[in-house]
């Protein structure tokens, strides 16, 4: 079993960055390909980036792949996925996954093991 605490979430103004953290327990962590994902008031669940069990292949959705970069530490239990430029439209709730794919998939029904989530806003 895996357990994922994202963090990192707040209040921020358009054009700023942010880095949001999701520190995982468990053994099996350096196995696990990992994703982030996002829900937006109103809309549905959609992929944000993904990156394979090493960390040396990432993925990103085309809404964010300009912005967004992804990296993890294993050593740390620890993904960090870093948002720039952002805008009002990324104003969502933030997750955490990780599926037993030691490579990078995009299907949330693929993810095994979440977070609670991380609220990010931004004003502008």
């Amino acid at each position: 079993q895996v357990q994922l605490f994202e963090s990192g979430g707040g209040l921020v103004q358009a054009g700023d960055s942010l880095r949001l953290s999701c520190a995982a327990s468990g053994r099996d962590f350096n196995g696990h390909a990992m994703g982030w994902f996002r829900r937006a008031p109103g809309k549905e669940r959609e992929f944000v980036a993904a990156i394979n069990w090493s960390g040396g292949s990432m993925y990103y959705a085309d809404s964010v792949k300009a912005r967004c970069t992804i990296s993890r530490d294993n050593a740390r239990n620890t993904v960090y996925p870093q948002m720039n430029s952002l805008n009002s439209e990324d104003t969502a709730v933030y997750y955490c996954a990780a599926t037993v794919n030691r490579q990078t998939v995009v299907d949330d029904r693929l993810y095994n093991y979440w977070g609670q989530g991380t609220q990010v806003t931004v004003s502008s």
